[in-house]
């Protein structure tokens, strides 16, 4: 995954896998203080390499997929959709 988690990103998929800033340290082993203080920047803040990485693959194990910015914005969605197809690629 190359996609950058920005702040606002960050705390969209938190919502999204209804986790507060303590689940997603316990689920990608990144601290609760790096997110938050994470989160309180502005979005051109970026997390190191690994951490971004890590925090994205919580995030895909929780059942969410990342969307590329493709003349849209990058986003945020559930990776299987409610009549049980995936999401698309």
């Amino acid at each position: 995954m190359s996609l950058r988690i920005t702040p606002r990103l960050c705390k969209a998929a938190r919502s999204l896998a209804g986790w507060g800033q303590g689940e997603l340290a316990e689920a990608s082993g990144i601290s609760k203080s790096t997110i938050g203080a994470f989160e309180a920047k502005d979005e051109t803040a970026r997390l190191t390499t690994m951490n971004n990485k890590a925090m994205a693959e919580a995030f895909e194990k929780a059942g969410l997929e990342f969307i590329p910015e493709n003349g849209g914005g990058a986003g945020i969605r559930f990776r299987d959709r409610k009549d049980g197809t995936q999401g698309g690629h």
